[in-house]
């Protein structure tokens, strides 16, 4: 994914740096407009101004609805399944069903990141489907994961209301 190769350009310094000198990480964090804060026993955080958070929340929202908006027409729908490919090229394996389900679950989960703030429903549904069309392109994968279960009994399920 973009996001994956635009973490490498951002600047980064250590939490150490930060409780050393508050004010003058702040000023580059502002200054840069995100800061990456490196920790070693910790995961690495992200330092920006509240003007800039906002500006990408407002982004997200604005591409998710406008893409759910697209989904509401057939030709929509059609172009954002036909799309997937050049954004997920992996997307490639997966057969029409899989990819109107895909595109149904990714969109549905930029919405619930854009309104609800629950970004990890985007990273779920792409590692996910991901895992899906890698099980789809190998075909002894593929093969076992259709193969009937062989007398499993996994006993009842408990349905709750």
């Amino acid at each position: 994914m973009a996001i994956a190769h635009r973490a490498a350009e951002i600047e980064s310094v250590s939490f150490t740096d930060l409780s050393r000198n508050p004010k003058g990480v702040a000023t580059r964090a502002a200054a840069l407009g995100r800061l990456r804060v490196t920790h070693r026993d910790a995961p690495d955080m992200m330092l920006t101004t509240v003007a800039r958070a906002e500006h990408a929340e407002e982004n997200l929202t604005t591409a998710s609805r406008l893409f759910l908006a697209l989904m509401k027409q057939d030709d929509g729908a059609r172009s954002l399944q036909l799309a997937l490919p050049e954004v997920f090229p992996w997307a490639r394996h997966l057969d029409a069903e899989e990819t109107r389900a895909f595109t149904d679950e990714l969109l549905g989960a930029l919405s619930d990141a854009a309104e609800l703030g629950a970004g990890e429903a985007v990273h779920r549904a792409v590692v996910s489907w991901r895992a899906t069309a890698r099980v789809n392109a190998d075909p002894d994968q593929l093969r076992e994961s259709l193969r009937p279960l062989d007398g499993d009994v996994l006993g009842q399920v408990e349905v709750r209301g």
